[in-house]
């Protein structure tokens, strides 16, 4: 599995991406390292820079200076390289100080559940043990027989932001990555409403496939974001359609706490979901849940059998 960020540099055709703790699956070896992806082949960072943190978190803190120097690294044709399948990904992320999620946040969305548009940001939060990378399994959970897709456009924070004005606010993004915003809904209403367990089961925040600096996503208020379960489509939604867009939220989140490096914004999801067709659907073991963010990247995970 990989945690990743990636990066393009200006005039290139292909992008530079950098991985953590990359699991490399070679007939029998099986090896961790740090890379850097030039192209489609990897490049093996601890023979040439070993002052690369194996953490995304600790990267954010210098990543002014540390791209740089990883630019200098791609380019090295001494680099020893290896095939870009002979990887499995982990999340771009794996340890964030927060997981914020943004709920009723798209008009399309409250529009299908006739729900009235907020007045104000609804904010919840995930663990971060619920996250998984973009090809993990999904383990559908004993308790619930009710788990719904949400496809999500996530912000990642590259500074420390208390009290940012809008206007400002995209100075504090580092970059964006996709999730799934799973969501046990048979217990969204249980006793009362547990909204903090039913987004927080095991496995319930597929993340990736990489993160993607803010300059390469020209403007993440025009992105395409889509679900597909067993290759039909099922949501289909565009993030111009946001209630509260990007600005918004950093500056309203910032007024309340301190968001820090690697702070991970799950921005809303759009109409399409599950507990909303007629009848209602939901994931089953051996669904195939595939999950898209133009300009971002695509993550497939396959739901297995109750753990």
């Amino acid at each position: 599995m990989i945690l990743s960020l990636v990066f393009n540099q200006k005039g290139r055709l292909f992008p530079y991406n950098i991985w953590f703790n990359v699991v490399f699956v070679s007939e029998s070896i099986t090896k961790y390292k740090n890379e850097v992806v030039n192209g489609e082949k990897i490049i093996d960072l601890n023979s040439y820079a070993h002052w690369v943190p194996n953490d995304l978190v600790k990267f954010l803190h210098e990543h002014e200076k540390a791209f740089d120097k990883l630019k200098e690294v791609a380019e090295d044709p001494r680099n020893e390289s290896y095939p870009l399948n002979k990887v499995h990904l982990l999340p771009p992320i794996k340890r964030p100080d927060k997981i914020l999620g943004i709920g009723l946040n798209y008009v399309d969305y409250c529009d299908e559940n006739k729900l009235s548009y907020p007045k104000e940001p609804i904010v919840f939060s995930k663990f971060a043990s619920t996250i998984i990378g973009p090809y993990d399994k999904i383990k559908y959970p004993t308790c619930s027989k009710a788990v719904d897709w949400e496809v999500e456009l996530v912000v990642i924070m590259g500074k420390v932001a208390r009290n940012v004005k809008a206007e400002e606010a995209f100075n504090y993004v580092f970059g964006y990555t996709a999730t799934q915003d799973l969501t046990a809904k048979d217990w969204m209403t249980r006793n009362g409403g547990q909204f903090l367990l039913c987004k927080n089961m095991d496995h319930f925040c597929p993340l990736g496939p990489y993160i993607v600096t803010k300059d390469e996503l020209s403007d993440p208020h025009n992105v395409n974001i889509r679900t597909w379960v067993n290759g039909d489509l099922k949501q289909n939604g565009n993030t111009r359609n946001l209630i509260f867009k990007i600005d918004k939220l950093i500056e309203h989140l910032s007024s309340v706490m301190t968001l820090l490096p690697g702070d991970i914004i799950c921005t809303g999801t759009p109409a399409g979901v599950g507990s909303t067709r007629n009848p209602p659907e939901f994931l089953k073991p051996g669904d195939v849940l595939e999950t898209e963010v133009e300009g971002v990247g695509r993550l497939k995970n396959v739901v297995i059998d109750s753990y």
